[in-house]
């Protein structure tokens, strides 16, 4: 990816924005190396960048790196991160982010809401991090489509892949109305989604035999291959995504990064359609 400053991009762009931000995970930190681990993976002389649709992204010039944003420790880093994506979505280029933990979901939805209004969001998580807090903290990574749903910046949330609802959780996305798909039936058809779309994949929503390198080993998850069957076969119009909780700390042989890398590469292959 070419690195180009912001004022520089334009409606013909998709920007690689990484959002090195961890510091509201709840067991491990670790997810602020994923941006780096990620642009590592994307340009290993170990695989390519092809798409499985046979778009070859190293030739294509609307891919830009549009650097990371640059935060602190602290929950005043959510406008920060919303601040830096508004100012690269309003070029109107489309984001593709990188986290960091699952907390970065929230400034980059709100980033998205101001554009699109409100947003259908598909969430693939094994959590569904709908806490109201979590540890004493409203920013939590478990927290986020909590705050997402009472801002009204999703008229829609679409779970998949969750298998460790609690009856908290459960009672949140009654109150939501969130619809949730548990892995146990994970979705065999496209999904259908209207309005602007917007997709947050927390890594963890796979099995850890598929992916180590995550800070909250879920067993029972889904396989590479239905996530990127899922995005490949999404019927809806996707504004903008992030791929969240890669921990390198934790991964092995840098598989997880190359999951991760392979999932970006499969969401900007529709974020260029």
């Amino acid at each position: 990816m070419s690195p180009v400053p912001v004022a520089r991009l334009t409606t013909r762009h998709v920007a690689f924005l990484g959002v090195p931000w961890d510091a509201m995970s709840s067991f491990l930190r670790g997810a602020a190396g994923g941006p780096a681990a990620v642009r590592r993976a994307l340009a290993s002389p170990s695989a390519n960048w092809t798409t499985e649709s046979g778009r070859d992204l190293a030739a294509e010039e609307r891919l830009v790196d549009a650097g990371d944003v640059h935060v602190g420790a602290d929950a005043s880093a959510v406008e920060a991160i919303a601040t830096q994506a508004r100012a690269v979505l309003a070029t109107g280029a489309r984001v593709i982010a990188c986290g960091g933990d699952h907390a970065v979901s929230l400034p980059l939805v709100q980033a998205h809401a101001a554009l699109h209004g409100p947003l259908t969001v598909l969430h693939l998580d094994a959590h569904p991090d709908l806490y109201d807090t979590f540890e004493g903290q409203r920013f939590s990574h478990a927290c986020p489509f909590a705050r997402i749903m009472e801002a009204g910046l999703a008229r829609r949330l679409v779970q998949v892949g969750i298998r460790t609802m609690t009856p908290h959780q459960r009672a949140q996305a009654d109150r939501f109305g969130v619809e949730v798909m548990p892995m146990d039936v994970w979705p065999a058809a496209p999904l259908v989604l209207d309005g602007p779309v917007y997709l947050s994949l927390d890594l963890d929503v796979m099995d850890p035999a598929f992916v180590p390198g995550v800070s909250h080993h879920e067993p029972g998850g889904a396989s590479v291959r239905d996530v990127v069957r899922l995005v490949q076969r999404l019927q809806g119009r996707l504004v903008g995504a992030d791929v969240v909780e890669l921990n390198p700390s934790r991964d092995r042989d840098d598989v997880t990064a190359m999951v991760a890398a392979k999932c970006v590469r499969e969401l900007i292959d529709r974020l260029l359609e």
